[in-house]
């Protein structure tokens, strides 16, 4: 594979990026299609899933597919779903030759897919970008490997990592360009998560409000919200908006029946799981359980003892971290509640990735050091 080939693949990936957050629980894919060193057809998988990035990009495309390479940045699935196998797309449209970055961790699919393409007499290469376009899906292939998603924990805080002050006053730490940021966040992200004490603080909508960042007519990431009392407020905004943005609740097994059916009437998903030994409901088993709902990738803003919980556990892949230049000191509320620590061996540890600025605010992005 030369050098014309890296350069598809990565418009493959760049374009796959696009779904992040609007396909699950499909993962993102993208698709480039070239005959004669021109390109075709292009094409990311819509909104919901479907149809699939190879079928759009044979759509555009059309009769000038034939003999020419298709450069996927996902395994093409070959099991019939909601919508046929994009395999069989692929050789009834005449391509030659296909290039794959990573494969489909699936079960269905697993290596099926590229074997069908051979057996169809295409030419086909994969690992191409492989380590890039298995980041990119890192939630898809959390949810099919480890039956949970990929969590971001996104926190803002001074630069001595507080939240708000002894007395509470917290809005607005971070300024307009940070906020604008989690706008982003929050659109390449399937679900929001918080704490019942963050919902019933700040009774947020944790909506995404700039236009442009979603695709039109969707409604935007799941809100959810951890609530092992069920305290939220039937008045609230998240519950009076339920049936316009899908709006979940995780609490605990035995939860009072008319307070569940009060929020099912009103339109909220209600998923009751285990409960920890706080009586608030388990981490692992909350990811589960929004896993086995499709739910690839799921950015939790708040707060700190939601923070903590899923840090002791080990469970956070990412973090983004906004932090405003100043200091409120040791009497400040923390953005972490206390992980027990006894030795800096036990502390986990992260990677950064990059750093942006947002005005006065600095975001550092992370990820997780495995071993």
């Amino acid at each position: 594979m030369g050098g014309c080939d890296l350069v598809h693949m990565r418009a493959s990936l760049a374009l796959a990026g696009r779904g992040l957050g609007t396909v699950w629980p499909n993962p993102a894919v993208g698709c480039v299609i070239v005959r004669d060193g021109t390109v075709v057809g292009r094409g990311w998988t819509q909104p919901g899933g479907r149809p699939h990035a190879e079928v759009v990009a044979l759509a555009r495309a059309g009769a000038a597919a034939q003999g020419a390479t298709a450069y996927v940045s996902l395994e093409p699935c070959c099991h019939f779903g909601r919508t046929p196998p994009c395999t069989e797309a692929l050789i009834a449209s005449g391509i030659a030759r296909v290039v794959v970055a990573a494969r489909d961790p699936d079960p269905r699919v697993n290596g099926e897919g590229l074997q069908r393409l051979r057996e169809a007499g295409i030419a086909v290469e994969d690992g191409l970008l492989a380590a890039e376009a298995s980041r990119l899906n890192a939630g898809f292939m959390l949810r099919v490997g480890a039956g949970r998603p990929l969590v971001t924990l996104k926190l803002a805080s001074t630069l001595d990592g507080r939240i708000a002050t002894h007395a509470g006053e917290s809005r607005w730490i971070s300024g307009a360009g940070a906020r604008r940021l989690v706008q982003q966040l929050r659109a390449s992200h399937d679900a929001v998560l918080v704490g019942s004490g963050t919902a019933l603080a700040d009774d947020p909508a944790l909506t995404v409000r700039l236009p442009g960042l979603l695709p039109p007519g969707f409604p935007g990431p799941v809100r959810i919200v951890a609530d092992g009392r069920l305290r939220l407020p039937l008045t609230s905004v998240l519950v009076a908006s339920a049936r316009a943005v899908p709006t979940w609740v995780l609490t605990t097994k035995g939860a009072d029946p008319q307070r569940l059916a009060a929020f099912t009437d009103a339109g909220v998903v209600v998923i009751a799981v285990a409960a920890d030994t706080l009586g608030q409901p388990d981490p692992a088993a909350s990811l589960g359980a929004l896993a086995q709902r499709g739910l690839t990738r799921v950015l939790v803003e708040g707060g700190a003892r939601i923070a903590a919980s899923l840090l002791r556990r080990n469970l956070v892949d990412r973090l983004a971290w906004f932090h405003s230049p100043l200091l409120l000191g040791g009497d400040g509320r923390p953005a972490i509640e206390a992980l027990g620590l006894e030795t800096l061996a036990a502390a986990p540890r992260f990677v950064v990735e990059g750093r942006r600025q947002a005005g006065q605010d600095q975001l550092t992005l992370l990820r997780r050091r495995e071993g």
